[in-house]
């Protein structure tokens, strides 16, 4: 309903605002905010605060009713006249812009990256050389198959997108979660999103791939069997954004000062640790949050829990590119750390989140083709399709070649060049010269010499001599022995996962014909005891042997790709719940939130209602939350503090009794304190290495390493006897 005349003249009328009202801009009260660097001043041209602002039309008119449309008296028709309602409606009608056809569902964050020292032997890239020098980033993580509006905890890739804005020109590291993709050329890149996009009769499943088309296209094309491994692991369940490794799949150049070449594969490690969430939970969290991951991120942010990764490469000489058992050329496989290390450069902290959605993490555009002096490509044929795809897509999805004048992708380094006009332009470039060389404008811009700092940018000169064709070379020929070696590396809850998630997927699908496929001439390839697991989870005749004969590698396991070896060791940002109820025993509350404050883990209060409860000795007790609202999938670990009415209060609470099964029933650590052993005689749960007695440091200890080792995996068999 709008106003009346009465209010609004009421409105007019009244006193001035004396004082001024806080700013409710994004985040104007949390920590982030005071972190800044040089990207994130250039973008406060742009920003817009309107505290304290009068209401005008885009085109700078005051409003003085914003409530009614024109109309002839107060019941009558609608004029067309009317300026403001049809500005504002217009707009309200095009807001909206063509989303990602991959990795569409996105959240991000501002931050730096800071080399550990002069990497000039490796690169000349100038962000890679002063290590007093804080490059800023924009990094950009997403899901990908579903649309904006999926889930965050999907099975499914994530995409690592990270945007630096160096010195010499954007860098954009356009990764994933994982090191490998399902396909070695990018003229089957079509042919594969479409296969995993829901099917298109009744756009169904969304943001998953375990339907017909998806797997009738992977067991039809082998080459993807090491990338489906990789998903149907845990790796495509993170537990956080912030606990993923991120990879740039390809491999590609460095250039050092003196112009030599070397190959490179980049890695970003965590600080945090690499862990996972369990797919029981992972489902739960896609119903009870579904911005679980985006949620985490920013208020880990905002908290100044900040996320740092360690970029490292793996380098291989230029004489060394032939002496593996695969092709450094061929996107579906790794270079086994075993064979060459991870050299570290540097670190990445994201420490501000956005302002605004839209204007930075959708507009943002992200093409693995802007690189800088110093970096170049390799003959991957999957990278060379993508660095033709990814401007492509950006020009129709953000209108016209001027998408790099949007604020958030605009370079911190000038850009002068002929470069005019097409929609959306927005630099007024003076001069008449549009064109190189030139004489009429002094010749400007000009041609910067190729060198060892600052120069302009040079491609290697490679030699090349190969009639022109269309084949894949038989380097990339092998397609299992490398989803072998990251089978065999798992451990044992790992590889159950595995077997467990190609059954749940392969259930999905329809036509038996696909899943017996799948199962003989893919998983058979890869490991015969995966496959004739599989096969009996799925009613399925045994496979007796593989369909080509088994490679011999270099490699047999990799302690590397499994993730119980990636873990931080620590609980800085995990989340624990206290579960209270009046009568709870406030001393032992308050003794437990310390202890966790002081390892850099977070507590939060849980009660029957988001009302405060009475301690033991008639205290008021502050609530976070209800357990209802934060459902245990929210937090790493759950402590029960004594306190005889609180117990009792619990026993009888159906909400909290379930909330500590669930927390069991995905292998989280659970400490308990006092009277509150009783509920677990109430719930028939046995302590265990993670369900634990605390009453003093050296029990407290106890429940701390028991949450550092992220999951209790020897309960996992007993756990899956509990109905939560």
């Amino acid at each position: 309903m709008g106003r009346d005349k009465e209010s609004l003249m009421a409105s007019k009328n009244a006193p001035p605002v004396t004082e001024t009202p806080k700013s409710e801009m994004a985040g104007t009260d949390t920590l982030d905010r005071g972190n800044t660097n040089e990207k994130l001043e250039s973008l406060e041209q742009f920003r817009s605060d309107a505290t304290q602002q009068a209401l005008r039309t885009n085109h700078g008119v005051k409003i003085s009713d914003n409530q009614n449309t024109l109309k002839v008296g107060s019941r009558g028709p609608s004029l067309l006249e009317d300026f403001i309602m049809r500005e504002k409606i217009t707009h309200f009608d095009h807001e909206r812009i063509p989303e990602r056809i991959v990795h569409a569902r996105g959240t991000a964050a501002h931050g730096y990256f800071q080399t550990y020292e002069d990497h000039g032997a490796l690169s000349k890239a100038g962000f890679l050389r002063d290590p007093g020098k804080k490059t800023p980033v924009f990094v950009r993580f997403s899901t990908v198959q579903g649309p904006r509006g999926s889930g965050d905890t999907v099975r499914d890739v994530r995409g690592f997108a990270v945007k630096l804005y160096t010195d010499e020109g954007n860098f954009d590291l356009v990764g994933n979660n994982m090191p490998v993709f399902f396909i070695q050329d990018a003229i089957k890149f079509p042919d594969f999103v479409h296969a995993v996009k829901p099917e298109p009769h009744n756009e169904i499943p969304t943001g998953g791939s375990a339907h017909d088309t998806f797997w009738d296209f992977v067991s039809l094309v082998p080459e993807s069997a090491h990338m489906v491994l990789w998903t149907m692991s845990d790796r495509a369940i993170p537990k956080s954004l912030r606990t993923m490794q991120g990879f740039g799949i390809h491999t590609f150049r460095f250039i050092n000062t003196e112009g030599k070449s070397s190959f490179v594969k980049f890695h970003w490690k965590p600080k945090f640790g690499v862990c996972s969430l369990v797919w029981d939970e992972a489902q739960k969290l896609a119903g009870k949050d579904t911005d679980f991951h985006r949620r985490d991120l920013w208020e880990s942010i905002e908290m100044g829990d900040y996320p740092e990764w360690e970029l490292g490469v793996q380098i291989v000489a230029e004489e060394d590119e032939h002496k593996f058992d695969f092709d450094l050329l061929d996107p579906t496989k790794i270079i086994p750390e075993e064979l060459v290390p991870v050299t570290p450069l540097g670190k990445m902290v994201l420490n501000r989140n956005p302002d605004n959605y839209f204007a930075e993490t959708e507009q943002v555009a992200f093409c693995p083709g802007h690189i800088v002096p110093g970096i170049d490509f390799s003959n991957d044929p999957l990278l060379q399709g993508r660095l033709f795809s990814y401007t492509d897509t950006q020009i129709s999805r953000l209108g016209g070649p001027n998408f790099h004048e949007i604020p958030i992708n605009r370079p911190i380094a000038p850009n002068h060049n002929g470069q005019r006009d097409a929609q959306h332009r927005t630099t007024i470039d003076k001069g008449r010269a549009s064109y190189e060389p030139n004489s009429i404008d002094g010749g400007w811009p000009k041609e910067t010499p190729a060198g060892p700092v600052d120069g302009g940018f040079e491609t290697y000169p490679e030699r090349v001599e190969a009639h022109k064709v269309r084949e894949r070379s038989e380097s990339f020929g092998d397609h299992f022995s490398q989803a072998t070696l990251f089978f065999q590396s798992m451990s044992h809850h790992e590889k159950e996962h595995i077997i467990a998630a190609y059954s749940f997927e392969l259930g999905k699908v329809e036509r038996e014909y696909i899943r017996a496929r799948q199962v003989n001439e893919i998983l058979a390839n890869i490991d015969l005891e995966l496959a004739k697991r599989v096969a009996a989870n799925l009613g399925l005749p045994a496979p007796t042997a593989g369909t080509v004969p088994a490679r011999q590698t270099s490699v047999k396991e990799s302690p590397a790709l499994s993730q119980v070896n990636l873990l931080s060791g620590d609980i800085v940002s995990r989340k624990v719940a206290i579960l209270v109820a009046d009568g709870v025993d406030g001393k032992a509350v308050e003794a437990m939130k310390a202890a966790l404050t002081a390892e850099g883990a977070h507590a939060k209060v849980l009660g029957p209602t988001s009302a405060p409860v009475k301690t033991a000795d008639g205290q008021s007790l502050p609530v976070d939350a209800s357990a209802e609202g934060l459902p245990s999938v929210a937090f790493d670990a759950v402590f029960v503090p004594g306190g005889k009415a609180s117990i009792e209060a619990l026993q009888g609470d159906g909400v909290a009794l379930h909330f500590i099964l669930e927390a069991y029933k995905h292998l989280k650590a659970i400490s308990f304190a006092g009277e509150a052993k009783e509920l677990l005689k109430l719930l028939r749960l046995e302590e265990d290495a993670g369900l634990l007695e605390v009453s003093d440091s050296k029990s407290f200890k106890a429940f701390f390493n028991a949450i550092a080792q992220h999951r209790v995996w020897d309960r996992e068999v007993k756990a899956k006897a509990v109905p939560a």
